[in-house]
């Protein structure tokens, strides 16, 4: 399963590329939740691209954002006052006599100072990293959907509650940030041919087992290990990444947007590093063919998954 990914976080990309419209009042809306929702995460990615805003609607979205960094600045400024009184009174019991107690304190709050600074650091930096634009389950990006024969960009949910289940469904069903081909008329039938969406990627990651990713077996008495792998595709390309999304409503709770990656059986560099799916980048003249799905032909959908990219993916260890 694709359990993170590097994505094109600034929506101008899609704008350049594909003619696509943002759906700014999704954006504004989205990051007026996130002041009082502490589970709308959002990539500094997507952030840095309304850091020059060319109208009202994106000024309004850059002081937004401005409003939330001071709030998480005096939070994380508040912590680590905390923790550097917490450090000095386990260092002066320490003076007088030494404890497991205080040693303990002191570690931990050591421990917190440092995040806490690096928190502080990585709110006030302006200059864009890697890992700005790298997503998790839960995290929000771009996605580019059809709305009245048009291409428009939405920010979503990477993992997807489908239209009509309950909201526990996310705590339910965790992995629902993927959507694996073999299901697609199971689990994702009130999606799969009317709800399509296309996600930029340019790398993926894994959780795999590192025995498996050297490809042996475990030793006697050895432990499972987990490692991470970052899988980039040679040669160097953007992907288009095949998703499914959705509106979900409740009553008394925001609506949500949603989506899922498509995933398949894995390429054989892939499987040999030791995972079992991959996602399925679809070929550029298959966009507004897989954006405009018909539910009456499926068989077009899945032919559109079948004539994929198909790049080699190279794997490391991750950062």
């Amino acid at each position: 399963m694709c359990y993170s990914a590097k994505v094109w976080a600034d929506y101008r990309k899609y704008t350049k590329m594909f003619g696509a419209e943002l759906s700014i009042h999704e954006f504004i809306n989205l990051f007026q939740r996130r002041s009082t929702d502490a589970r709308v995460v959002i990539p500094k990615g997507m952030e840095m691209s309304f850091s020059l805003p060319q109208n009202e609607e994106e000024r309004s979205i850059k002081a937004l954002i401005d409003e939330f960094a001071t709030a998480e600045a005096t939070r994380f400024e508040q912590d680590l006052f905390k923790q550097r009184t917490r450090q000095v009174e386990a260092e002066r019991k320490l003076l007088v006599k030494p404890t497991k107690a205080a040693v303990e304190s002191q570690r931990i709050a050591t421990n917190k100072i440092e995040r806490a600074l690096e928190k502080l650091a990585n709110l006030r930096r302006t200059e864009p990293k890697d890992s700005d634009s790298r997503i998790y389950p839960g995290n929000y990006a771009p996605v580019m959907v059809m709305e009245g024969g048009r291409r428009v960009i939405k920010p979503m949910r990477y993992q997807c509650r489908p239209a009509g289940k309950p909201s526990a469904y996310d705590a339910k069903y965790p992995g629902t940030y993927n959507a694996r081909r073999d299901n697609l008329e199971g689990f994702w039938k009130g999606q799969f041919g009317y709800t399509h969406g296309i996600m930029v990627v340019n790398a993926f990651y894994e959780n795999v087992n590192r025995h498996r990713s050297e490809g042996r077996e475990l030793s006697d008495g050895e432990v499972v290990q987990n490692v991470v792998l970052e899988f980039q595709p040679k040669p160097t390309q953007n992907m288009l990444v095949a998703c499914l999304w959705s509106h979900w409503t409740g009553p008394d709770q925001p609506d949500l947007l949603s989506f899922a990656a498509i995933t398949d059986e894995p390429p054989p560099e892939v499987s040999l590093a030791g995972h079992d799916r991959c996602i399925i980048p679809i070929r550029p003249h298959n966009i507004d063919a897989w954006l405009n799905p018909n539910p009456a032909d499926l068989k077009a959908l899945y032919a559109i998954l079948d004539d994929r990219e198909r790049p080699y993916y190279e794997h490391r260890l991750a950062a």
